[in-house]
């Protein structure tokens, strides 16, 4: 089975090495001219992990969040420090935070050699698989049809933006710093984010000892920032430590900011003919739940999952494929935009700016016990990749 994955993202990449693993011949197409080590932190919870488990991935990532420290408390708290949630050590057991950069590099490296093929802008896929590039390769690919196409080319994917019912973007109404400090910093026992009026800071420790944050802020979008690092520094200084002390510790060349943005209604389908979409190509969510890597790898396991009966035939019987595809969209579409509607309103929430709203929301998380609290975010934990009757993806060659 030939396939074509649109994008050298976490999601491409991963679904990309499932796939090669269940025997199909996998050409990843890559617009980049080069992979470069960039990125912040990202965090993976216990179901992140599960779809990492199934593409066979899981020992390789837990390595890079293996730690002797113990695990800071988390929750949430005012800008003076004084916790307005903890959340219960057991609702994070299973929490690991990477380097994307250093993500990236397991799953890339699961690749077989030749599989990456870069520069390779792709202009427009058809429903029968033809994938057309906007410039012939140097090492032309031998075949332009594919009997499927992996669209897992990010939010502005060309591909969801070419189907009919594409939603657009949406503005959250904030914008998101990032970065990753240069040496470890005493965080006092304790990350999470921190909430105030329009304004939020996180803190999430690397296994490594350095430590990832961002910074959350209320403004129009496409605001100018002539200095990120002193904006943040500015922003956030009166704030508890170790918030002053990680800002200093991240060089400013290091910070990077981004208008946080999703999709603004659902996709109709994320199926159309030979070609799905994959990550935020077809739920682009907030950050707020920390759920879009996780997300993105949950769709790679069920994708794989699902073809693993069909991935080693040199051609896939349409019904069996056909049948397989509409069961991806019908497992994986209610539960992304769900979590991407969870993930906005939990945004608006963080960013309450006014002073009465503002006081409800804390007065609230008080008072809300923490296993209550927690418990949805247990939930989104427990899910599992799809098991496939042998039968159920018989496949002609």
């Amino acid at each position: 089975m030939r396939i074509a994955v649109i994008g050298a993202g976490i999601g491409g990449l991963a679904v990309a090495g499932g796939l090669q693993r269940a025997g199909a011949d996998v050409t990843v197409l890559e617009r980049a001219p080069e992979l470069r080590q960039v990125g912040s932190g990202l965090s993976l919870f216990g179901n992140g992990f599960t779809a990492l488990d199934a593409l066979g991935l899981g020992d390789a990532v837990r390595a890079l969040t293996a730690s002797d420290s113990p695990l800071p408390q988390a929750g949430q708290r005012r800008p003076d420090g004084r916790w307005l949630a903890r959340t219960p050590a057991d609702a994070i057991e299973r929490l690991g935070v990477v380097h994307r950069a250093d993500l990236h590099r397991v799953l890339v490296r699961a690749l077989r050699p030749g599989a990456l093929r870069l520069g390779a802008t792709v202009d427009a896929v058809t429903p029968d698989g033809r994938v057309h590039l906007d410039r012939a390769l140097p090492d032309p690919l031998p075949e332009d049809r594919f009997d499927l196409v992996v669209a897992a080319d990010g939010i502005h994917s060309r591909v969801r933006r070419s189907w009919p019912g594409d939603p657009g973007l949406h503005y959250s109404g904030y914008t998101a710093w990032r970065g990753v400090t240069t040496r470890p910093v005493d965080l006092r026992g304790a990350a999470g984010e921190t909430w105030g009026r329009g304004l939020r800071f996180g803190i999430a420790p690397l296994a490594d000892g350095r430590v990832y944050w961002f910074a959350v802020a209320s403004m129009p979008a496409g605001s100018v920032v002539a200095d990120e690092h002193g904006t943040v520094a500015r922003l956030f200084g009166g704030w508890h430590a170790p918030i002053a002390e990680l800002v200093a510790a991240t060089p400013p060349e290091a910070v990077t900011r981004l208008d946080v943005h999703d999709l603004a209604g659902p996709v109709p389908t994320f199926r159309r003919g030979r070609c799905v979409l994959l990550g935020d190509a077809a739920h682009a969510m907030t950050p707020d739940l920390g759920q879009g890597a996780n997300q993105a790898l949950e769709d790679a396991a069920t994708l794989t999952a699902l073809l693993a009966g069909l991935a080693g035939a040199a051609r896939p019987a349409e019904r069996h494929l056909s049948a397989a595809l509409d069961e991806y969209d019908r497992l994986r579409r209610p539960r992304t935009q769900r979590i991407a509607r969870l993930a906005r309103a939990v945004g608006a929430v963080g960013q309450t700016r006014g002073p009465l709203t503002g006081w409800l929301r804390d007065t609230a998380m008080r008072l809300a016990p923490d296993r209550a609290a927690a418990r949805q975010l247990v939930d989104l934990q427990a899910w599992r990749p799809p098991v496939v009757r042998a039968d159920a993806t018989r496949s002609a060659s």
